[in-house]
């Protein structure tokens, strides 16, 4: 039997090395093969291929629980499926240089044990791209176990909503695969959008989630970017834990449930010119990190701004918008820290101050606690007495008397007007 699935004409010959032909190097020119949906055909197809060669599928459903064990390409210009068999990954890809284009990729297993996926690269999968595919309803969407300079770009992933959210699977787990890219993505649903960990030099960006646990979620991965995503209606829309040198810029969370932006032990990080509107509970919350940089952020439209906490010291916060959150910030400690850096602090919604000068910065300092929030973070119950005549006078006393204020933040430049942000344009849903 021939090498080929299909014979080709002179005509198909010409076109296919006119817009279809490329060049792996250290290997001749490739050839495109015609692949047919039928039963067992494409695993034949990926047996019988040349490295390099480009497999075109054809429209229909094609078999899957395939290993790709050479470089080529499999693209079904987005009227083909491959199908698994409901065990293990759809797609295994097991060699450098291979493109996975223009499928519909479903039919993955459901243990969580085996990584099982709608595409498994493994450490040997070097410079893999994944891109323009609709994969749906496997348990992991991608997952990038070990291979260098991995992309993952243009997808539309749509995870499982059955079982209980642990159970299910990532949009795409990343596991010590520096240099990898993941842009240009849509995350519906699964588990979390963008888990990534014991990595570095990522760059996740210009992404979009709805409906997940958490948007991007970070453990233990360094030196990397997350810039232009769109989180909407998660439970935490940036989770950045146990890592370092990170730079998130251009960001939005928005209505994201529980926190926008979360920080747990992360250290020496850039968050800068990122919007968080309509957090159900928190826009950040910062415990037990240190030297981090949050400078023009907008933070609006939240139960708390920011709350600080858990031994975090010596980040700088200054250029920030806080704009109609119930409560500006919630700092739990004794310190006195000073939101302001070079002369210029933070603006606040809710301070009436005056600028004399016109030089933007108000002529008083801005203290969002006083002594009384401090009570009420201690005793829910306190709050039953904000209107009575007592507080009133403690809130009075505490005006006129400095040397009753608490420990706490202060803002010694507060900003007359909220600076701009480099975040996505505000209006529109993740579809």
């Amino acid at each position: 039997m021939s090498r080929r699935l299909t014979v080709r004409s002179h005509t198909v010959a010409v076109l296919a090395l006119v817009a279809g032909t490329v060049a792996v190097p250290g290997l001749g020119a490739a050839d495109t093969v015609s692949v047919s949906p039928g039963p067992g055909a494409l695993g034949v197809a990926i047996a019988r291929a040349q490295p390099g060669d480009i497999l075109l599928l054809s429209p229909g459903t094609h078999d899957g629980r395939v290993v790709i064990d050479r470089p080529l390409t499999l693209d079904g210009r987005g009227k083909a499926e491959i199908r698994g068999t409901g065990e293990g990954s759809t797609i295994t890809v097991g060699a450098g240089d291979v493109i996975i284009r223009g499928l519909k990729i479903t039919g993955s297993g459901g243990e969580l044990e085996t990584m099982d996926s709608g595409v498994f690269v493994n450490k040997k999968g070097h410079r893999a791209l994944v891109e323009g595919n609709t994969i749906e309803g496997n348990l992991f969407g991608v997952y990038l176990w070990g291979p260098k300079d991995a992309v993952m770009r243009g997808n539309t992933v749509i995870g499982r909503t059955h079982h209980h959210v642990n159970q299910r699977g990532n949009g795409v787990s990343l596991w010590n695969t520096p240099g990898s890219i993941v842009e240009d993505n849509t995350f519906l649903h699964g588990r979390d959008g963008i888990f990534t960990t014991t990595s570095k030099r990522n760059i996740f960006r210009n992404n979009r989630f709805k409906n997940t646990r958490i948007a991007v979620h970070y453990m233990y991965t360094n030196d990397s970017i997350v810039s232009g995503n769109v989180s909407e209606d998660n439970n935490v829309g940036y989770a950045l834990m146990y890592s370092k040198k990170l730079t998130v810029t251009g960001n939005v969370s928005r209505n994201d449930r529980d926190h926008g932006i979360l920080l747990n032990y992360a250290n020496g990080s850039i968050i800068d010119g990122n919007l968080v509107d309509g957090g159900r509970t928190k826009c950040v919350f910062i415990y037990n990190s240190n030297k981090n940089t949050f400078r023009d952020n907008r933070f609006e439209n939240c139960p708390i701004g920011i709350h600080f906490t858990a031994g975090s010291e010596r980040n700088g916060i200054s250029g920030n918008a806080f704009i109609a959150n119930r409560t500006q910030v919630k700092y739990v400690g004794t310190r006195n820290l000073d939101w302001s850096e070079d002369g210029r602090g933070n603006y606040w919604s809710d301070n009436t101050a005056f600028d004399m000068d016109g030089n933007g910065i108000a002529d008083t300092a801005y203290r969002p606690n006083d002594m009384i929030d401090k009570i009420v973070w201690a005793h829910p119950t306190a709050k039953l007495l904000l209107n009575s005549p007592a507080v009133q006078v403690m809130r009075w006393a505490q005006s006129q008397f400095p040397a009753l204020r608490p420990g706490g933040v202060v803002d010694t430049a507060p900003l007359m007007q909220p600076p701009a942000v480099t975040a996505p344009e505000r209006e529109g849903t993740v579809q």
